[in-house]
């Protein structure tokens, strides 16, 4: 019975490339900075029912996070309206892109493109 170490050596070089690939995505600043979009999104949950809703009340909780992340990241709201998470919440980009105005957010970069959406 004969080992072979060249199915050992594809397996340890997979190995290190994904590897080498996950620490440059961690390592990487997005358009949520230095945050992970995955946590930039978990803390926008107080809007979960407005960007599924036009009609359901915003929670000035949602308000003063949406303001933050503007302020902090203009781009990041964007960036997680159109990510796969939004769509795996319920989130509707279309109705979504709107909080800001519905909050009455000054600094909401109206008339900007997110996708196919324009911020109102």
């Amino acid at each position: 019975m004969a080992f072979s170490l060249k199915p050992c050596f594809v397996v340890l070089f997979v190995f290190l490339i994904s590897s080498k690939m996950l620490v440059r995505d961690a390592d990487a600043a997005g358009e949520c900075g230095k945050t992970p979009i995955r946590s930039a999104a978990a803390s926008l949950s107080p809007c979960l029912g407005a960007a599924g809703n036009a009609k359901a009340k915003v929670p000035p909780t949602c308000c003063s996070k949406v303001g933050t992340l503007l302020k902090t990241s203009p781009r990041c709201l964007c960036a997680i309206l159109l990510s796969p998470l939004a769509k795996q919440a319920g989130i509707k980009p279309g109705i979504a892109i709107g909080i800001p105005k519905r909050c009455n957010i000054k600094n909401r970069q109206s008339g900007k493109k997110c996708g196919r959406y324009t911020v109102p």
